[in-house]
């Protein structure tokens, strides 16, 4: 998103259009989620009032909510940053995407529709298209988009909430980690998924995309076999 985008209409808020505050944090909450900040990166609210081209309040108040959703960290001194994961954080994470997204697909393969599993095949055919091209952020973005929609689809929507909170929380080490490997060794367990979701068997498409799950964060894991890390 260019910065001119990002700037803030200060005109009055049109019907259905979403307040100043909602969207100063979705975007930061994009700026985190995608790795645009980096593990450890120190966030402040004049250089993020500069980036999004917004007022401090609307800035306050996001980082105040990212820092409740464990996407930001408090470190005292008024000083914040994005978390830093351990090892450990890693196993915690994949112990729960284990459980969360498999669930989650089991019960969006009961109560998709042919339209929704069409959205879903164009979404990963996108998704191929960026890593075709080398298009990193691209990737990121249209992965996440990907596993949302399944989500949604379950129509869980406590279950989908912690399922997306995770994503917060390891989204700035994948962005690491993904530049380290380059998209062409991102391989996914999509099209396994789509099949088994158009055949209308739930057990397959749990399985895919428990491997799925497994593959991605493995990858970030094996990054955090040194003492140190990802920075």
């Amino acid at each position: 998103m260019t910065k001119a985008a990002r700037k803030l209409d200060t005109s009055v808020p049109e019907k259905g259009r979403l307040p100043a505050h909602e969207v100063i944090y979705r975007q930061l909450r994009d700026l985190v989620l995608f790795g645009d900040l980096a593990p450890g990166q120190p966030v402040t609210i004049q250089g993020l009032t500069d980036r999004l081209g917004a007022g401090m309040t609307p800035v306050r108040e996001a980082i105040r909510r990212l820092i409740s959703e464990g996407a930001l960290e408090f470190q005292g001194n008024r000083r914040v940053c994005v978390p830093l994961l351990s090892a450990d954080n890693i196993s915690e994470l994949i112990l729960a995407r284990q459980w969360l997204d498999p669930h989650l697909s089991l019960r969006a393969t009961e109560r998709a529709t042919p339209c929704d599993l069409d959205q879903l095949a164009a979404m990963d055919a996108d998704l191929d298209e960026a890593i075709r091209r080398g298009d990193l952020r691209g990737y990121l973005e249209l992965n996440y988009r990907f596993h949302k929609r399944l989500y949604e689809l379950a129509d869980a929507p406590i279950l989908a909430d912690m399922a997306d909170g995770l994503w917060l929380r390891f989204g700035p080490s994948l962005r690491v980690v993904c530049g380290r490997l380059g998209t062409q060794n991102l391989p996914d367990k999509h099209k396994d998924l789509l099949a088994a979701m158009r055949a209308r068997d739930a057990e397959s498409a749990a399985r895919a995309i428990r491997e799925d799950v497994i593959q991605g964060m493995e990858q970030v894991r094996q990054s955090f076999e040194t003492p140190t890390p990802i920075r």
